[in-house]
């Protein structure tokens, strides 16, 4: 049973790659779901956990250097207010991966499940880049962006990506080497990026478990 962990600049078409990925697979998708899951076991609202995805100050690591270290269930069960400290977050997301693809037969969009699932033999990891002025064209044109719009989105997520992986101490994942695959959607359009994630995917899993693909 497959994992399959799609990490993406934002506006290369990720989300949408790991959509079609699944709808070809019969694969479980996995993107901002996993913010609701985070938040359901850390007992706070999704929007808790959204925005420290996004911060960037680091005022949440108040744990970090305790001698002692609480158990995770002791810092959840302890916390006051509507709000998620970086190791909680770091911890509970790292779970949650890991049980997905215990389960298998899955895609993963982002937040640093190629590093959490790198030791898992079963595990294709995708990077899916695009030229910067592809990315901006690629909002324009799905989520009705003017032009200065979709460059701020652009701009602004980029700079999301990078605060998500400091959380986890990473700032290389944009390096090839981390992938079983890098796509370039600058090059390749999105359904031949699906076919050849897909073809990796059949190579991959064992054989017991493979389907047939269209």
């Amino acid at each position: 049973m497959a994992i399959v962990t799609i990490s993406r600049q934002f506006g290369a078409g990720g989300r949408s790659l790991a959509e079609k990925v699944c709808r070809r697979l019969g694969y479980a998708f996995y993107d901002n779901e996993l913010i609701q899951m985070v938040a359901d076991q850390a007992r706070v609202s999704a929007d808790s956990v959204d925005a420290l995805e996004k911060d960037s100050s680091g005022v949440f690591q108040r744990f970090a250097g305790a001698v002692v270290p609480k158990s995770l269930r002791d810092l959840v069960l302890e916390r006051k207010g509507d709000s998620i400290e970086e190791e909680i977050y770091v911890d509970l997301l790292s779970r949650i991966i890991m049980e997905i693809a215990e389960a298998g037969n899955a895609v993963i969009v982002g937040r640093a499940s190629q590093y959490i699932l790198q030791d898992q033999e079963d595990a294709c990891h995708i990077l899916v880049r695009a030229d910067f002025k592809d990315r901006v064209a690629f909002m324009q044109k799905n989520y009705d962006l003017t032009p200065e719009q979709a460059r701020r989105a652009v701009e602004q997520d980029d700079r999301r990506r990078a605060n998500l992986y400091r959380k986890f101490g990473k700032s290389d994942y944009d390096r090839p080497i981390l992938y079983h695959m890098v796509l370039n959607t600058s090059r390749l359009d999105l359904d031949r990026g699906c076919r050849l994630v897909c073809e990796l995917v059949e190579k991959t899993s064992p054989r017991k478990d493979r389907k047939n693909t269209p």
